[in-house]
């Protein structure tokens, strides 16, 4: 069982909005403490762009994309969706779900890539005028 699925990405024009969602196995699920998205566009490095701990549901977001995306999640679907507003040609990546299935850790960081044990295959947002 595949542990994460994203789908939703599309080709939109400038001022548009995606909601890509994050389906996590009903393995995974239980196990999960935080989910992340992020991006990494050609040329680039990869870049987070939103994170939240699942049990408090605390979400974050990257100063790139405040005021644009939102994070939320929907506990009876194990999915975790980022509505992306508003977007911009810089937008334009493989977005990536990652999830954070580890045990006994402290000092977790929603920002940080190393923090996370899993990815799902990514999901390609293209934002053209």
């Amino acid at each position: 069982q595949v542990p994460l699925v994203e789908s939703g990405g599309e080709s939109v024009q400038p001022g548009g909005s995606l909601r890509l969602s994050c389906e996590v196995s009903e393995y995974t699920w239980p196990k999960t403490v935080m989910v992340g998205w992020f991006r990494q566009a050609p040329g680039k490095e990869r870049e987070v762009v939103a994170g939240i701990y699942l049990l408090a549901d605390i979400k974050n977001i990257a100063d790139s994309a405040k005021g644009r995306f939102t994070i939320s999640q929907d506990k009876s679907k194990n999915t975790v969706y980022l509505q992306m507003n508003s977007l911009q040609p810089e937008d334009t990546a493989m977005y990536y779900c990652v999830a954070d299935t580890r045990l006994g850790v402290a000092g977790r960081s929603w920002s940080r890539l190393s923090d996370y044990d899993s990815w799902g295959q990514g999901t390609q947002v293209t934002v053209f005028s």
